[in-house]
């Protein structure tokens, strides 16, 4: 027992100095590998990948991207506002004349309409009022100069 309480100490030190010396590490070596093909995973995965993002594709638009509009459509409704543009534009200026003036208070019919023009202080005013229905239509054009 003696021997026992002599070697203790010594003992002691050495269970010391073996937890103090690096021991060589249990770990195995960490590698990324991606699942993505478009980054380098395999190939073998594409069909999942894709097959669970239309799943979760919660968007379920047209396949048309966009292109919907017909041309000849596009092309008529142009002429037709270009058209009726330029009817306005001669029927303003034949009822009108050339220096036609929205500083000055005007009343006009025109078949089932009145309309009646008003400058203000905020700009000028146009009343269109339907006489057949009662509905009135107010547009006012605000004064450029303040």
């Amino acid at each position: 027992m003696k021997n026992l309480q002599q070697l203790l100490p010594f003992i002691i030190c050495l269970i010391s100095i073996g937890l103090t010396i690096p021991q060589q590490g249990l770990a195995q070596e960490l590698v990324y590998r991606p699942k993505n093909p478009a980054f380098g995973g395999s190939p073998l995965n594409y069909q999942w990948l894709m097959s669970s993002a239309t799943q979760q594709n919660k968007y379920k638009g047209s396949q048309s991207f966009g292109f919907e509009r017909d041309p000849l459509a596009d092309f008529q409704q142009s002429l037709q506002r270009q058209i009726l543009s330029e009817l306005t534009r001669n029927l303003v200026r034949d009822q009108f004349g050339d220096d036609f003036d929205l500083s000055q208070e005007s009343s006009l019919e025109f078949g089932e309409f009145s309309i009646d023009i008003n400058p203000g202080i905020d700009g000028v005013t146009i009343r269109i009022y339907n006489i057949l229905t009662g509905d009135e239509t107010n547009i006012t054009i605000p004064n450029i100069n303040g």
